[in-house]
C-alpha cells in the first residue's frame, strides 16, 4: 500500500494489487476508523465513503483536487508510467 502523502491526519493511498485489469487512477484516504476512496480522474469523485462525514468528505475532496497531479505522478512511477517522483 503505496501511501501517497499525510495531511491533517489523513493518509492518502493506494493498492498495488487493486483489481485485474487495474482500475483507473484513484486514491483512498483514511483517518481513524473512517475511509474513503476517491477517483482522480477526469474529474475528483467519491468512490465509496465508509465512516466520513459530509463536511469531512468535502475537504478531503478539495486536498485531492489541490494534490491530484502529485497523486498521479507517484501512480504513474509506480505502476511503471513514469518517474516516480516525489511520495
Amino acid at each position: 500500500m503505496p501511501t501517497v502523502f499525510r495531511q491533517n491526519g489523513f493518509r492518502f493511498f493506494f493498492f498495488a494489487n487493486e483489481g485485474d485489469p487495474r482500475e483507473p487512477l484513484h486514491v483512498h484516504v483514511e483517518r481513524g476508523d473512517s475511509e474513503a476512496k476517491f477517483w482522480v480522474k477526469p474529474a475528483v469523485a467519491l468512490a465509496y465513503n465508509d465512516g466520513f462525514d459530509a463536511r469531512t468528505l468535502r475537504h478531503v475532496a478539495l486536498m485531492v483536487e489541490v494534490n491530484a497531479k502529485r497523486i498521479e505522478r507517484v501512480w504513474d512511477g509506480f505502476f511503471g508510467q513514469g518517474d516516480l517522483g516525489t511520495l
